[in-house]
């Protein structure tokens, strides 16, 4: 009798399974097993790697910028927190981030501030958007970042691919934010959308105001040895980046770089 109860709590354990995240599996809390069935087996603690001591957290550098970190949370293209992503912070390379601050000098004296979406990016989080992307029945969030483009033709296009410039340490994606207005400035396209809107030569229905406003991202970026990617006008990537041949996995947490 005893056998039967074990064996039918562990069954009720494996069936209690939901998906999760980018495709995961986790799962549920169920009924207790007897005691001597709890203790059995104790789960083991798997280390994570750490960053190279070259890596920052960009507040400790950037005091000024502000974070809101899109894939810690849901509001992002695949609608759910990106696996790597376990705090909201912002990594990059020391030397990334000390151009960033002559970035965020200039514009803070000018009435602005730098506003951060994303910066380091873990192969776990990119290998996460390929999950999602191969799940053509998760179109939640299709009307707010890909309302033009069929799922099925993300890699097609370009928008999803199994390796990212984020995970060299380098790259960051940012806007401006107004201290006047207490609003980020229209760019005429919002962060991670994928269309010609995002284009950083777009100006096919833009005002004059949202084309000068990238312009101003663009040419104080570049002045200060970042280049741009001319499909998102976000995006912008350290030209004597440090790792340009090497894609990073440690999460984003502020341990990593501790």
């Amino acid at each position: 009798m005893k056998k039967r109860l074990i064996l039918s709590a562990l069954t009720l354990t494996l069936l209690a399974g939901v998906l999760c995240g980018c495709g995961r599996t986790q799962l549920q809390p169920a009924a207790a097993a007897p005691a001597q069935q709890e203790t059995a087996q104790e789960p083991q603690q798997k280390s994570e790697p750490s960053a190279p001591e070259n890596f920052v957290l960009l507040a400790d550098v950037v005091p000024d910028a502000m974070e809101e970190i899109r894939y810690y949370t849901t509001y992002n293209f695949t609608g759910m927190r990106v696996d790597g992503y376990e705090e909201p912070c912002a990594l990059l390379t020391r030397e990334a981030a000390e151009a960033l601050r002559a970035v965020s000098d200039e514009v803070k004296a000018r009435g602005y501030r730098l506003k951060i979406y994303d910066a380091y990016r873990p192969q776990a989080a990119v290998q996460c958007f390929v999950r999602w992307a191969e799940d053509p029945g998760d179109t939640e969030m299709k009307p707010y970042f890909y309302p033009e483009v069929d799922k099925s033709q993300l890699f097609a296009q370009g928008y999803i691919a199994g390796r990212s410039g984020h995970s060299r340490g380098s790259t960051v994606d940012l806007t401006l934010f107004d201290e006047a207005t207490g609003k980020e400035l229209d760019m005429g396209g919002t962060f991670d959308y994928f269309g010609a809107r995002s284009h950083s030569d777009f100006t096919d229905g833009l005002t004059g105001e949202q084309q000068a406003n990238r312009l101003l991202l663009r040419e104080v970026m570049v002045r200060h040895g970042f280049r741009p990617l001319d499909t998102e006008w976000w995006h912008f990537m350290l030209e004597d980046e440090p790792y340009p041949d090497t894609y990073f996995d440690f999460p984003v947490s502020f341990d990593s770089v501790a």
